[in-house]
């Protein structure tokens, strides 16, 4: 059946969305094939959990993870959401956008104390975030679960533009001496892995002071 040639037709704007819907998947299933061996050696290298997420409507949005050994608990954690000033994977994406933007997807939002040590005002958060822009990594410390740790780095697209962040978790409980600057390293070595198979170059990328 034609479906038409106007743009008021509702058959043409479900095509629009239906392509964009596609487009959007299609987006995250190549970032989610070409970091996967990236993501399974960080995983070998530090012994630890590897995360991948989005930034999708002010939430983490989970899309990948790797264990250490073979768990069907990878797939319950796909799709879940998670706030943004609460785990390195969010304040690595936020680095993709500007003070002012951050301010404007904070202006209705809460900050909820999750643990102690979780960041609860915007003026703390955009300091954290600065902090990340100019090391290339962030830290959770405990901050969105006690007894937990991550550090995390963002991952860019051919545009220079942020759609992802990789980050390595391990409980403090028996593992009280992690390197975590080393940890920072793996870390950021595997999404400049990620990012340039996703079309990003350094030498034409945003470079920061």
């Amino acid at each position: 059946m034609p479906i038409g040639h106007g743009h008021d037709h509702p058959g043409y704007r479900l095509g629009l969305e239906f392509i964009e819907l596609s487009s959007s998947f299609l987006n995250s299933l190549e970032l989610k094939t070409e970091a996967q061996p990236f993501l399974n050696q960080l995983s070998r290298q530090t012994g630890q959990t590897v995360f991948m997420a989005i930034l999708q409507d002010g939430d983490v949005v989970y899309i990948d993870k790797v264990e250490s050994f073979n768990s069907l608990r990878r797939y319950k954690i796909i799709g879940k959401r998670m706030p943004l000033y609460a785990t390195s994977l969010g304040k690595s994406l936020l680095t993709g956008l500007t003070d002012v933007e951050i301010a404007a997807l904070y202006e209705n939002r809460e900050f909820e104390k999750i643990t102690p040590h979780t960041i609860d005002s915007l003026r703390g958060l955009l300091r954290e975030v600065e902090l990340t822009r100019r090391r290339g990594w962030a830290h959770d410390n405990q901050e969105n679960e006690v007894g937990t740790m991550c550090v995390g780095a963002p991952v860019y697209d051919y545009r220079s533009t942020v759609v992802a962040a990789v980050s390595v978790a391990w409980e403090m409980e028996g593992q009280p001496n992690v390197d975590i600057e080393r940890v920072a390293g793996l870390v950021v070595e595997a999404t400049q892995g990620i990012s340039g198979r996703m079309g990003y170059r350094l030498n034409i990328g945003r470079l920061r002071s």
